[in-house]
């Protein structure tokens, strides 16, 4: 058995060590690589980065590049487990460890904050993300006229608001958004910017959409994880007794599903027509543009012991005019919904997160927001 075989295998056993079956930092499954000065097995998407800064990390595929003994022997003391107990010693609870579902420039950020920055190697550091006021520019789109524009934010802890100015020395914000209302989720294909980032909030029980970028992955990351630290201040505040681990999934989410379907109206004599649709946990909102500031409508969709419903199909003699084939039908309290679909692949996942949301218990933050839902419409 030549050298080289004898390390492939060396390697592939110390791949069967607890921790190392997927990637170290994105947990993807199966990682084909490894940082032989780390000491860490990782996928090939996050090998990439890795080669970025090669005087911290030098990536070799676990079974096309030449390992020397000394190297195999260095993966076998450590590996991911090790070395995330160094490198991840002291990640705050808000920040958003992103996993292999994630855009490339939040797994690229936590990659350098970890091993470049070495930001949560020592327990005693002081991060930019928990400084209770951030300021600076984003590039804002346009609610009307689609350009991106430098915008003015701040960050307050202390108010618990996001605000932004048209004018850099504005005095009054041209919008205040709540923390405890606001959600943010990287959506660079949507939006058509590696570093594209979604907010939405409420105004006056609707969802409102802002989208920003900045040019630095940097900074567009640790805008998200201030807003994400901000809110679990707000959160510990407003819920006392709470633990860190209930607290955390109610900070940013990403959005359950989105994409193309067609709708009718009311009446359900209406035409069908096509609709750009999200599914933010209970609330599934409808835009004629995906970029849109203001949904067209939304639909509540509640818990299925109250009189909610998602089934394939239409209701028999529904006059479909549209291109789709694949119906869904959402029955609520109040109306039917129809929608179609393009795909029975679409229509299947769309009906499993249906499904899904409905048989989930309701929390009384839900009644209250179902209440308002019903009053508004």
């Amino acid at each position: 058995m030549s050298a080289n075989e004898r390390a492939t295998r060396a390697l592939r056993e110390i791949l069967h060590k607890p921790g190392n079956d997927t990637c170290a930092d994105c947990g993807a499954p199966d990682p084909m690589w490894g940082s032989c000065s780390l000491g860490v097995f990782i996928c090939l998407a996050c090998s990439g980065v890795h080669r970025n800064f090669p005087d911290i990390s030098k990536v070799k595929s676990l079974s096309l590049s030449h390992w020397e003994d000394h190297e195999v022997e260095f993966m076998a003391e450590n590996g991911n487990e090790i070395m995330k107990s160094k490198y991840e010693a002291a990640v705050p609870v808000y920040y958003y460890k992103p996993t292999y579902r994630d855009c490339q420039v939040l797994r690229e950020q936590w990659i350098r904050a970890k091993y470049e920055r070495k930001e949560f190697s020592d327990p005693g550091n002081f991060f930019t993300y928990e400084e209770g006021l951030r300021e600076g520019i984003l590039m804002k789109r346009g609610r009307d006229n689609g350009q991106f524009l430098n915008r003015r934010f701040v960050l307050s802890e202390r108010e618990g608001t996001l605000k932004y100015f048209t004018k850099f020395d504005a005095k009054e914000p041209k919008a205040v958004l709540k923390v405890d209302t606001m959600n943010a989720t990287f959506q660079p294909e949507k939006i058509g910017n590696p570093n594209g980032l979604q907010i939405t909030y409420l105004k006056d029980y609707s969802t409102r959409n802002l989208f920003v970028y900045h040019d630095s992955g940097k900074e567009i990351v640790d805008w998200f994880n201030s807003i994400r630290a901000v809110q679990l201040h707000y959160l510990k505040v407003a819920f006392p007794g709470a633990t860190d681990a209930e607290l955390v999934p109610k900070l940013t989410r990403n959005f359950l599903k989105e994409g193309y379907m067609e709708k009718t109206g009311p009446r359900q004599t209406e035409g069908f027509k096509k609709r750009w649709f999200t599914l933010d946990h209970r609330r599934l909102m409808y835009f004629k543009d995906p970029l849109d500031a203001f949904a067209k409508g939304e639909v509540f969709l509640g818990n299925k012991d109250n009189g909610y419903s998602a089934s394939p199909g239409l209701p028999a003699g529904t006059h479909c005019n549209g291109a789709w084939q694949y119906g869904i039908t959402i029955v609520t309290p109040e109306r039917c919904f129809l929608f179609t679909c393009e795909a029975e692949s679409d229509q299947q996942e769309w009906l499993k997160h249906f499904n899904n949301v409905i048989s989930a218990p309701m929390s009384p933050q839900e009644y209250t927001m179902e209440a308002l839902f019903k009053h508004r419409h």
